[in-house]
């Protein structure tokens, strides 16, 4: 899904995995926190499920820095990879930097079963809320924030989202799986002919029926529940065409559901290796974003 500069995008995902390193459980401040999702199999709904160890790594910011607020972040990779570095833990980092708790969330690559990325990241959400008085966060103040395959999987959690179980044995379980809101950056958001193909195929499988298009279509999905966003994009993306926010922005519109898109005239799929002009201004503008939605400053 991504370019990496001089090398194929599979082996920047493979170099990315190599350099990551395995962290700590600690709960202080700067150490991030490694847990396993599901304590036991994980599901590919229908009743079934496989042995898969799903991690997330929680980055919280300093205590004298932390505002309550905590984002799920998803890595893009077409539905067949993961940019853990420069779209998962450097974005934990920065997040952090301005009191904001990271998780970020390796997800089940879907291999044609599109119930991996979607019960992992409605779990994450849950785990999130249910660790919020342990990690100081308000659980009305959970987002997601997804780039590319990684944005369609967060537009999907604020689209295909329940209240959770209020009967379940499984206290995570009883949580809501709705993000409060939504930072979509050049995001995948339509499985129809506007598609990115690779990331349709690996979720969706090689002949989806017209009713799964329509589903994982998240322009779609809109309803008056669907949370806020913020979607940042290049008109000139060549891999994901900038038409995928804006039929996302504008069906937010439509529904009354407070949104911004912002377009840059210029500006290539993963904003120049996530750095320069336009990396810098969507991250100054979402922030800006989030500050006006009171979400920067302690919760009272």
């Amino acid at each position: 899904m991504h370019i990496f500069v001089n090398f194929p995008w599979s082996l920047g995902v493979l170099a990315l995995f190599t350099a990551f390193t395995v962290a700590t459980n600690s709960t202080q401040a700067g150490e991030p926190i490694r847990l396993s999702l599901w304590p036991a199999e994980a599901p590919l709904g229908d009743g079934k499920s496989e042995p898969a160890k799903v991690p997330i790594t929680v980055h919280l910011p300093d205590p004298g820095k932390a505002t309550g607020t905590a984002m799920v972040i998803c890595p893009g990779g077409g539905y067949g990879g993961r940019v853990v570095e420069g779209e998962g833990h450097g974005i934990a980092r920065w997040l952090n930097a301005h009191g904001i708790a990271g998780v970020v969330l390796e997800y089940r690559l879907p291999a044609g079963n599109y119930h991996r990325p979607l019960l992992d990241g409605q779990r994450a959400l849950r785990v999130v809320r249910s660790h919020a008085a342990e990690w100081k966060l308000d659980p009305r103040r959970i987002g997601v924030v997804g780039f590319s395959a990684g944005g369609h999987l967060a537009s999907t959690l604020g689209t295909h989202f329940n209240a959770g179980d209020a009967q379940s044995a499984d206290p995570v379980e009883r949580q809501s799986c709705r993000p409060d809101f939504m930072v979509l950056v050049y995001p995948v958001i339509t499985m129809g002919e506007q598609t990115h193909g690779g990331s349709r195929r690996n979720l969706l499988g090689p002949s989806p029926s017209a009713e799964l298009i329509e589903r994982f279509s998240n322009e779609k999905q809109i309803t008056d529940k669907t949370p806020p966003a913020f979607l940042t994009h290049a008109r000139t993306d060549a891999v994901v065409p900038v038409a995928h926010s804006q039929m996302f922005y504008a069906a937010l519109k439509a529904k009354g559901i407070p949104a911004e898109l912002q377009e840059f005239p210029k500006g290539n799929h993963g904003y120049n290796g996530y750095k320069g002009e336009e990396w810098d201004a969507w991250q100054k503008r979402s922030l800006e974003w989030l500050g006006e939605r009171g979400l920067l400053k302690p919760a009272p």
